[in-house]
């Protein structure tokens, strides 16, 4: 191995783990704030990129598909309106959620028509991004006070709803989209796609947004006061219900920009989602799913370990990423007492 090759690994490593460390973010806050590993968080990575499929104009994404609303609009909808008929007690939120409903399908309808490409990047984020504190509502919420297994059961059913639901949405095939930014700068030997920036400036740009979040704003920290202790926190007049639509909206939010940000860059499908959400598991595991450094750090360990292992062991490079978790489980379970069942 010269050093060629260890700049091209080395780049690629630091691109992949960019991404994990932006899943690993989304996934240690929410579960730090409701206890759920929100497993389907792949799916709304891919979600928000395939919808823009929809808005593009036919000669740049080579189909004909101008007038038709994606079918992530309509399931955005239909979670909405589902949500009010469970709220149906508290008049204002029914009014609000069905105009949410509306609105996500007028802009869906607007997006569809043909609009700039700019406007039908923002649209296709605003689209999706309902769909994740509606899931919280609508799966988690009514199971209130479930344990991490319970609720890691619901996400898992979830991600394989949504993953059905895409190949009904979008169809089995690979999308390409046009970058923000096209053509290549080469850093000493390699290449690098000027797209691939963006994604670099995301992943900065999201983890001092949530430092500042959670340390100067009050919104930030009656998250964290939710996420250290739910009682007490609502003692204080901080409900945990509505910190839970807070973590699920900010999660969401990231992986749809780091959907459309990466989408250039892999040419994404329906099924894309799950090894990427599950990388930024494996990647938030190592951070223990409390800390946002180590999930950082995690994240790049995932990345260089899957860039080596694509070149040494490509055929099992996906084992041996996920098999960084053994010494961490192992390690936590001869770090944690014994407790009775009851317990």
């Amino acid at each position: 191995m010269d050093w060629t090759i260890v700049s091209f690994l080395t780049a690629d490593a630091l691109q992949n783990g960019t991404i994990y460390a932006l899943l690993g973010l989304a996934l240690v806050l929410v579960f730090a704030v409701t206890r759920v590993i929100l497993v389907p968080l792949g799916e709304f990575l891919v979600f928000a990129p395939l919808t823009y499929v929809w808005f593009l104009p036919s000669e740049v994404s080579g189909l004909n598909l101008q007038g038709q609303i994606p079918g992530t609009a309509w399931l955005a909808a239909a979670m909405l309106t589902w949500w009010a008929v469970l709220d149906r007690t508290n008049l204002r939120r029914v009014g609000l959620l069905l105009l949410g409903a509306l609105g996500v399908l007028g802009l869906a309808w607007w997006g569809a028509q043909g609009v700039p490409m700019w406007l039908g990047w923002l649209l296709a984020i605003l689209v999706v991004l309902p769909i994740g504190p509606a899931s919280y509502r609508l799966f988690f919420e009514p199971a209130k006070n479930a344990s991490v297994l319970t609720y890691l059961i619901i996400a898992v059913g979830l991600h394989f709803a949504f993953m059905g639901l895409g190949l009904v949405f979008f169809g089995p095939e690979q999308f390409r989209l046009p970058p923000i930014l096209s053509g290549q700068t080469t850093l000493g030997l390699v290449p690098v796609n000027n797209q691939a920036f963006l994604v670099y400036g995301f992943a900065l740009l999201a983890m001092v947004g949530l430092y500042l979040f959670f340390t100067r704003s009050i919104f930030g920290k009656a998250l964290r006061a939710c996420a250290v202790n739910r009682y007490g926190a609502r003692l204080l007049g901080i409900s945990p219900s509505q910190a839970g639509y807070v973590s699920f909206a900010i999660a969401t939010l990231i992986a749809c920009v780091s959907g459309m940000l990466l989408a250039p860059l892999i040419s994404p499908a329906y099924f894309q989602g799950f090894l990427l959400g599950l990388k930024g598991f494996v990647a938030g595991i190592l951070g223990g799913l409390v800390s946002y450094p180590l999930a950082v750090v995690g994240a790049l360990l995932v990345g260089a370990m899957e860039s080596w292992a694509s070149f040494q062991a490509s055929a099992y490079k996906d084992a041996i990423v996920f098999a960084l978790l053994l010494p961490i489980l192992l390690w936590r379970s001869l770090q944690s007492q014994e407790i009775g069942e009851e317990d």
